[in-house]
């Protein structure tokens, strides 16, 4: 067998992602052998596999419930945003160049539907069922002429489609017959259904609704899938930039739907808590990396972009980011500069990741990424940073802190050491650490270990958890969202339409897309 399926959404951020993953943990939990795949995906949120590719990390994970390595073919393109008007195109892990949404929706994105393609085929060809996930919503009427990620590609590779749509927000009913009606006749005819998610209440109450969309679209509801909270799987939409007003605070803001567990459920081990604040900085990549303290049992993570919002912190964290110039220029701008440099003058705690590392060093040459050439850095670690053209994308593993740290590295500036004390592949003066480590967080050892000493040294009587095992979590949290299709989906009618494809015979809803 050779089964697919194309996850759909009403909306951005309906819950494809989740309901992948949960249906890649179901059928692999059948001992069906099954991969994932998204065609193109729009992301600062990345991750390197095994042989250095980049790729969503939304892809990572789901590769995860699948229960195998994630490779290059899951994910072919990946748009990694640098501004309102332009983004790195990541082909095949490996960035190609940067484009404009128009260079790239004017051409470059239909000549790459034969790599897409060819990706799915190579995995279709040796797994029994690939569950491909769409970006966005199908009746993005505008972009369907170079589609290669939702109708495009399920048209041309023989994939039903399903439909999911959020009703927490409202208005599921007319999402779904609205996606359906705003499709071509033969777009129309490879969606086979929908799949309701995140409901509150009794499903008996939903069901007239149900068999009326049926009626109305001859298309039957897969499943309910009800709400559940900390659900969330990495997330995989990029961060914006900032508005022109600096003032604004909304744009900044995001939140820990990636992490596993939510940090004030779990009472800490110790007397204390220990907060952690994380600078909200523009163009924010691989937040994920405080995944692995919002699930230690007594720590405190919220994302923050005022000055006053670090003082009660034990930590701060100035995360990566695909803009490091942009994000210096703005700490420097709301007095969060300041205020970092004060810190590391008292020894309170500091840890900069892979771009926030870049900042807190002495000097950056960006011939590449912002094209600013000398700009002053931070000037608190013994660092000078240029930018190289080629990208380093790695998986590296080592020793700190006595505990063995594996992580992967994603960046184009190459940093120079000129003094303190080793720390990974950076540094560490007096309470400011500063590495390009992603992911090194997510080592238990070497997360206790580095939590006691900011608890030491922020006076703070937190003791890390002795058991908490982050990979034991995510796996917790993998087989809920499994557990969540098979109780909640009609898991027969679902295997059917992987095995076999969309209905025959489905009716069209006009009007359908414009000519």
């Amino acid at each position: 067998m050779s089964g697919g399926l194309l996850v759909a959404g009403t909306t951005s951020d309906a819950g494809k992602s989740v309901v992948t993953a949960g249906i890649c943990r179901w059928l692999v939990r059948q001992g069906v052998k099954v991969a994932p795949f998204k065609a193109q995906n729009m992301s600062l949120n990345s991750f390197v596999t095994k042989e250095g590719a980049e790729i969503g990390r939304a892809q990572a994970m789901q590769a995860q419930a699948c229960r195998i390595e994630p490779t290059a073919l899951m994910n072919p393109v990946l748009l990694k945003p640098g501004g309102e008007q332009s983004s790195q195109v990541v082909l095949l892990g490996k960035p190609v160049g940067e484009m404009s949404a128009r260079g790239y929706h004017g051409g470059r994105q239909r000549r790459l539907l034969g790599t897409v393609l060819d990706c799915l085929e190579q995995l279709r060809g040796t797994y029994d069922a690939v569950i491909c996930e769409g970006a966005g919503s199908p009746a993005e009427i505008n972009l369907r002429r170079t589609d290669i990620v939702n109708m495009g590609i399920a048209r041309n590779a023989g994939l039903p489609v399903l439909v999911v749509g959020d009703i927490d927000r409202g208005g599921v009913f007319a999402s779904f017959f609205g996606t359906v009606a705003l499709l071509s006749p033969e777009d129309q005819r490879c969606v086979a259904g929908f799949l309701v998610n995140k409901f509150r209440g009794d499903v008996s109450l939903l069901e007239p609704g149900l068999d009326m969309l049926r009626d109305l679209t001859g298309r039957r509801t897969y499943g309910v899938l009800p709400f559940r909270h900390g659900l969330g799987i990495d997330e995989e939409d990029g961060m914006g930039v900032p508005p022109a007003r600096a003032e604004s605070r909304a744009w900044g803001r995001v939140s820990l739907r990636g992490a596993v567990r939510e940090s004030l459920v779990a009472p800490p081990v110790g007397e204390d808590v220990l907060r952690v604040a994380v600078c909200a900085v523009p163009l924010m990549s691989n937040f994920t990396d405080v995944d692995a303290l919002a699930a230690e049992p007594g720590v405190v993570v919220r994302f923050v972009d005022r000055p006053e919002e670090l003082s009660d912190a034990d930590l701060v964290i100035v995360p990566g980011t695909r803009g490091t110039v942009l994000a210096l220029e703005w700490l420097r701008e709301r007095g969060l500069a300041d205020a970092l440099a004060r810190r590391a003058a008292e020894q309170r705690p500091v840890l900069g990741v892979c771009g926030g590392f870049q900042i807190l060093g002495e000097h950056i040459e960006d011939d590449v990424e912002s094209r600013r050439g000398h700009v002053d850095g931070l000037g608190i670690l013994p660092v000078r940073v240029r930018f190289a053209r080629e990208k380093t994308l790695t998986r590296p593993a080592g020793e700190a802190l006595g505990e063995r740290v594996e992580g992967y590295e994603i960046h184009h500036g190459v940093a120079d050491v000129t003094g303190g004390v080793p720390f990974l592949d950076g540094c560490r003066v007096g309470q400011t650490w500063g590495t390009h480590w992603h992911g090194s967080l997510e080592s238990d050892g070497f997360r206790r270990a580095f939590l006691r000493e900011v608890a030491a040294a922020a006076g703070r009587r937190f003791v890390p958890a002795p058991d908490t095992s982050f990979a034991a979590l995510r796996e917790e949290q993998l087989d809920r969202l499994g557990d969540l299709i098979e109780q909640h989906a009609d898991t027969d009618a679902l295997w059917r339409l992987i095995e076999s494809g969309a209905p025959q015979g489905l009716p069209f809803i006009p009007p359908g897309a414009p000519a």
